[in-house]
């Protein structure tokens, strides 16, 4: 067993932890481990906004992108993900991440700034960039299995053994290094400046980002069966609340998205992705709303029932970031897109 937060990043606390030194939580997880020389990290989602029936217009854009990812500088990990949002529009979104910030922005003043900047882009499309760069210090992640990286981990230099710090409330919050010694507390309120057809959606102080994903791709067709049939639903109806009514709690937005190839075929994975007011929001969603915990309630049943068998992989990133680690551009997107809705 070890602890969360890796030495390099273990400071004097003046935050003590929910749990003690010596707790010991029920099953293992895990955590993407950097390596020391690692500080700031890169999370850049570039989504095309379309009615269906416009879907092969968003080819093009969507095919260049890919290809930019594999020019100099580009990201060290990338993947991709659709789902329809609350006015009915489909969204394609492509997520890369970056361990070196000088890398990212030589790549994105040449391919990045074009994708929602470009007043000349296809009229039918809507398109967004929402960007954090948060220190190494303002985030953290958990893995059911450490064999099978998603997200920034994929970019990580490996993963550590069993954490303590999971299996509570407020785990999440002990994981993060800067817990250690602030309350990561929002300051100020989000608006939107608009320039030309540009709008810009200028952040608050640390708001929180989560990507939480489900990956059967592993379960045998018993086990999948019950995932689909007995999991999801109850997972999809707490996305869903979160989409439609999440500000009555501190949600700005949810994205409930399946990972798609590059030719746009859905692939064995999920996750949801929600930006958020405050972590402490976050946090009393998760452990009060009755959304949650019947999402909670329907995954223990499920793998109280399968045990150590259980092939379904779970994993989270969690980020809190100030308000210059932030950047979210929306262009011909409707206005309860993403971070739009905040404003």
């Amino acid at each position: 067993m070890e602890p969360a937060i890796p030495d390099h990043l273990i400071t004097a606390r003046t935050r003590h932890p929910r749990v003690p030194a010596d707790y010991e939580p029920p099953y293992p997880s895990f955590m993407a481990r950097h390596g020391p020389s690692v500080k700031t990290l890169v999370m850049a989602y570039f989504g095309v906004q379309f009615r269906a029936s416009d879907g092969a217009a968003a080819k093009g854009p969507l095919a260049a992108i890919a290809a930019s990812f594999t020019a100099e500088d580009g990201p060290g990990h990338w993947d991709r993900a659709a789902y329809t949002d609350e006015q009915g529009f489909s969204n394609v979104i492509s997520i890369a991440y970056w361990d070196h910030t000088a890398s990212f922005e030589r790549w994105f003043s040449t391919y990045g700034t074009a994708w929602s900047g470009d007043d000349t882009a296809d009229a039918r499309l809507g398109f967004f960039t929402e960007i954090l760069k948060p220190s190494v210090e303002r985030y953290e992640t958990l893995f059911s299995a450490p064999d099978r990286a998603e997200g920034v981990a994929v970019i990580a230099e490996g993963m550590s053994g069993m954490v303590r710090e999971h299996a509570y409330w407020g785990g999440m919050r002990d994981r993060i290094p800067l817990s250690q010694t602030d309350a990561m507390e929002p300051t100020g309120a989000p608006r939107i400046e608009e320039e030309g057809g540009l709008l810009r959606v200028i952040p608050h102080d640390n708001i929180c980002l989560i990507r939480s994903g489900q990956d059967w791709t592993d379960t045998d067709p018993e086990e999948r069966r019950m995932y689909l049939e007995e999991v999801e639903p109850v997972l999809k109806a707490g996305m869903d609340f979160l989409r439609d009514e999440g500000l009555s709690c501190g949600c700005f937005a949810n994205r409930y998205m399946r990972v798609v190839d590059e030719a746009g075929r859905p692939v064995e994975k999920s996750f949801g992705m929600s930006w958020w007011k405050s972590l402490a929001q976050l946090e009393r969603w998760s452990e009060f709303h009755p959304t949650h915990v019947a999402i909670f309630g329907a995954a223990m049943k499920y793998l109280s029932r399968l045990g150590p068998a259980a092939k379904l992989r779970l994993y989270h990133e969690v980020t809190v970031a100030t308000a210059d680690q932030q950047f979210f551009e929306y262009r011909n997107c409707h206005p309860k897109t993403g971070m739009l809705k905040a404003g």
